[in-house]
């Protein structure tokens, strides 16, 4: 069953919020950081190359952070556009009835796009938590929907050489996302109709949302959309930015199988949170399981196992899951 494969290793990056100070309702985690201070930190965790920045809140001067980058070795994976954490976008950006709100919003994501085309970014990733609700009767649904579609097709419109990618969530910040699944990212973007776009596949958001992670890679790419993957892990009931692989193994790997064969280039980008644990060990842990995940993957048979699906072989299947993934 095994196919020797010697090719490179996964690209890993990761979202530098998680470097520095995080917080709960409960209590706070780590030590405040700059910007520099936590690309420095990337430099210091086994193989990670790359870095997602928030923007514009961890972004400050283009040239500059091109100068750290350069100094570094680093590239950056992707500009994040928080379009969230504005006073007037606490209850929503993209969905809300006022229009004023919608359009300072999609200026917002413009600007991101313009900061990645500076800083040599190859797309930018939004996640609209706030657009959802709380309360049953709180929203109109066909106007928010509506509004979304509109709002995200004129962000993706402007400077289409950086490609703009839509994170799905099932909740949180709001107890219901308008965005809550991938396959609701997909409708949206149908609606949008512009090429110039894909999904950020999250795998715990996945996993949050009852998906199966690998599956909607495969949905992203058949249906026509670029993808782009956060990696970590959770219980199913909440969004913990655990470890990847830690909950999930199987999942994690079958992942890293289909990843595999569509040619997946960009970033396996790490939006895992430390919190209580050692901050480089936390990392370095993450990065040796997504390699040895990805190698994993590699040394599986893929015309073998595609030749048993295509013959409905489910005992074989199982056997080569307990032999070669599970080593039982």
């Amino acid at each position: 069953m095994i196919d020797v494969n010697k090719s490179k290793e996964p690209k890993q990056a990761v979202i530098i919020g998680f470097l520095s100070k995080t917080q709960d309702r409960f209590a706070e985690y780590q030590q405040p950081l700059s910007t520099r201070e936590r690309l420095e930190i990337v430099t210091k965790i086994d193989g990670f190359s790359g870095a997602e920045i928030v923007y514009p809140y961890e972004t400050g001067d283009a040239s500059e952070t091109r100068q750290w980058l350069k100094e570094l070795n680093l590239e950056i994976a992707a500009i994040n556009v928080n379009i969230k954490k504005e006073k007037e976008w606490v209850a929503g950006a993209l969905s809300r009835p006022r229009k004023q709100i919608r359009d300072r919003a999609v200026e917002m994501i413009r600007k991101s796009k313009d900061y990645a085309k500076q800083i040599g970014a190859p797309l930018v990733t939004c996640c609209p938590l706030s657009d959802g609700y709380d309360l049953l009767f709180q929203v109109d649904y066909k106007n928010a929907w509506n509004f979304m579609v509109e709002a995200f097709g004129e962000a993706a419109d402007y400077l289409p050489e950086i490609p703009l990618f839509i994170e799905p969530k099932y909740s949180e910040t709001r107890v219901h996302c308008q965005v809550d699944s991938t396959s609701k990212a997909l409708l949206l973007l149908k609606e949008i109709d512009n090429k110039n776009t894909g999904v950020t596949l999250d795998i715990g958001h996945s996993l949050q949302s009852q998906e199966n992670p690998a599956q909607m890679l495969a949905t992203i790419y058949e249906s026509g959309f670029d993808a782009y993957i956060h990696t970590n892990d959770n219980d199913t009931k909440f969004d913990w930015d655990l470890i990847g692989a830690s909950r999930h193994f199987l999942a994690y790997v079958e992942l890293m199988f289909w990843a595999r064969e569509y040619k997946y280039n960009k970033y396996f980008t790490t939006d895992a949170s430390p919190r209580i644990f050692d901050m480089i060990e936390f990392f370095n842990w993450h990065s040796a399981t997504t390699t040895g995940a990805w190698n994993l993957a590699g040394n599986l048979s893929a015309a073998e196992i595609k030749k048993m699906m295509a013959e409905e072989d489910f005992d074989g299947l199982m056997k080569m899951v307990n032999k070669e993934i599970y080593r039982l």
